[in-house]
């Protein structure tokens, strides 16, 4: 039998469920390879054999995959188009318990931006977010709470010194804003989307996946919102084909579903 990457793609997605072929091959590979490499194993048939034996080797595995750079109000000028226009919208449109959904949520960094930027025109008991990642390892990181500076940079002062905590180099989001988020895992090219969502928040993760898969992505969104519900992805984004899939462009990087 040949070991080679297709190979590799099908066993993995037995394992995991994560299917590569969705991702930029090119780019996916020279990651998998300097990854085996660093573990100092020969080929993929000996890499598969120690991703099923040893459980470390495999949750670093999925971590790898899963490329988690994430950082609180990322692209701040987008965040105060969301503060200043599509929020007091979507109040207005929905009332205040709005259903939001951060798709690809990463280590919680952009779950918990949304409820302080929400913050300003909701009371928190208000707030409910639904946060999904297809890996476990930084799921359980966000439930910690625990971010180094460069990741809390972006978060403004007056929130920054309300609702985190310093401890040694590093803050502690508070319980406050922790508790009105639930997350889970959740594969977006697997699993079933939630149904009448105000607002999907979904950035810079998809610039990973090929056309193919994001189109596929972009229309389960267009589906699972609301009429008159949007979609904000991240600034190394754009929806070329949002008219065919049902769109209304609100901006550089919010699309709404029409009613």
């Amino acid at each position: 039998m040949a070991y080679d990457y297709e190979w590799f793609k099908k066993t993995v997605y037995d394992l995991t469920k994560i299917d590569l072929s969705s991702y930029k091959q090119n780019q996916m590979k020279r990651r998998i390879d300097a990854l085996i490499a660093k573990n100092n194993i020969k080929g993929y048939d000996a890499y598969v054999n120690a991703l099923k034996s040893d459980t470390k080797l495999f949750e670093e595995f999925v971590n790898y995959l899963t490329i988690n750079v994430s950082e609180f109000y990322r692209n701040p000028d987008q965040w105060v188009t969301l503060d200043k226009e599509i929020i007091p919208e979507l109040i207005k449109r929905f009332g205040r318990r709005l259903k939001i959904w951060s798709a690809a949520c990463s280590t919680g960094d952009e779950p918990y931006s949304l409820v302080m930027c929400l913050s300003q025109h909701l009371s928190l008991n208000e707030i409910n977010i639904d946060a999904t990642d297809i890996d476990k390892q930084v799921i359980a990181k966000a439930k910690t709470g625990l971010y180094n500076d460069k990741s809390v940079k972006g978060v403004p002062p007056e929130l920054k010194n309300k609702y985190f905590t310093k401890v040694g180099t590093s803050y502690q989001i508070s319980e406050d804003i922790k508790s009105r988020v639930r997350f889970k895992e959740h594969n977006l090219l697997r699993d079933k989307y939630p149904v009448m969502q105000h607002m999907i928040v979904c950035r810079n993760v998809l610039i990973y996946f090929t056309e193919e898969a994001k189109e596929e992505i972009f229309k389960k969104f267009c589906a699972s919102l609301a009429p008159g519900g949007f979609l904000f992805i991240g600034s190394t984004e754009q929806i070329i084909t949002y008219k065919e899939i049902g769109f209304v462009r609100r901006g550089s990087f919010f699309y709404q579903k029409p009613e």
